[in-house]
């Protein structure tokens, strides 16, 4: 049964001032609020939103803050907390934080918040240190389906894209999924130096955020995620490879709960000034993100539907109720 996945983030933009006014869009003071550390796909979403909304006068100023923990549920609790009807503050997240809010139980998730735009799309993809005799993924199939405890992956956090990603090779090797043999990091930089300290047998991240010690030769890239070929990347999609497996690691960016009116109406302007700007498709192209724009209501249906697919893949693989 094909398993289909939109992976992502969510990006969150906080002010000093939590007061309710009427503004526009040039004239918002924000704060990004990534929910992991530094170093991953929210925080580089973020940092680029951050970017690209100054450069084009989206927005007056723009800080970053990053709150990682429990696979962005932390900081997503704290966001809901303090961002309710906020014309200030945003959220990125993305797939991820679906999935740990499903595993860990939260009692807040992405429902809670006010859904501005999905912005990105991008693969997974599944590395071996450049040393491993492990060449291919039927090497790596083969190694799992032997002994799955000795198989250890390294990705974010609990329950996200990358550890389904893991959990769903590992159940197509012959083993239970729920088994798997998964060390999480809360931030990229984290999981990267495992992986290049030799510390794990293989690892999953987005293609992005690992490119650079791909193409260097540091990190062996076995196969990605997507359906099909991607121009630039060479690792073949799992798909192509025997694996009936698809992931897309989609990130969008949210409001406060009970955003609305005006206060909303800037926001949006805002970030649709953001995503349909040159500098934008630039940001995109040089990080290998694929633009996978939606408008709110479209991405607040999207929420909803994904968020029940998630559950029902977590569930199958033993990461869910």
């Amino acid at each position: 049964m094909q398993k289909l996945i939109g992976f992502g983030f969510a990006a969150a933009l906080a002010a000093a001032s939590f007061a309710v006014t009427p503004v526009k869009a040039q004239q918002l003071e924000l704060t990004i609020t990534a929910p992991a550390g530094a170093g991953g796909g929210w925080d580089a979403a973020s940092r680029s939103l951050q970017e690209v909304m100054m450069t084009t006068g989206a927005a007056k100023s723009v800080q970053v803050i990053n709150v990682p923990g429990a696979g962005g549920t932390v900081g997503l609790a704290q966001f809901v907390g303090q961002a309710k009807g906020s014309s200030n503050q945003l959220l990125v997240a993305g797939i991820t934080l679906v999935g740990a809010s499903i595993s860990n139980r939260s009692p807040v998730d992405l429902t809670q918040v006010t859904p501005l735009a999905r912005l990105t799309g991008d693969p997974l993809v599944i590395v071996v240190p450049k040393d491993s005799p492990i060449k291919t993924m039927a090497d790596l199939q083969a190694t799992i389906g032997k002994d799955v405890a000795k198989a250890i992956w390294v990705g974010g956090s609990a329950g996200g894209a990358d550890h389904i990603l893991a959990a769903l090779v590992t159940k197509a090797s012959g083993q239970d999924p729920a088994k798997v043999n998964y060390v999480a990091y809360s931030g990229g930089g984290e999981s990267l130096a495992a992986m290049l300290g030799g510390q794990a047998t293989a690892g999953v991240s987005g293609y992005g955020e690992w490119e650079g010690q791909i193409k260097s030769g540091d990190l062996r890239a076995l196969a990605i995620s997507y359906p099909e070929p991607i121009p630039g990347i060479e690792a073949k999609p799992l798909k192509a490879q025997g694996f009936d497996i698809e992931l897309v690691n989609w990130r969008g960016v949210f409001a406060g709960p009970g955003v609305e009116g005006k206060e909303l109406e800037a926001l949006q302007v805002a970030v649709e000034k953001t995503v349909k700007s040159g500098e934008w498709q630039t940001v995109l192209k040089a990080r290998g993100w694929t633009d996978y724009y939606a408008p709110s209501e479209e991405f607040k249906s999207f929420i909803g539907s994904e968020t029940e697919r998630v559950r029902t893949i977590l569930t199958s693989i033993g990461l869910a109720d």
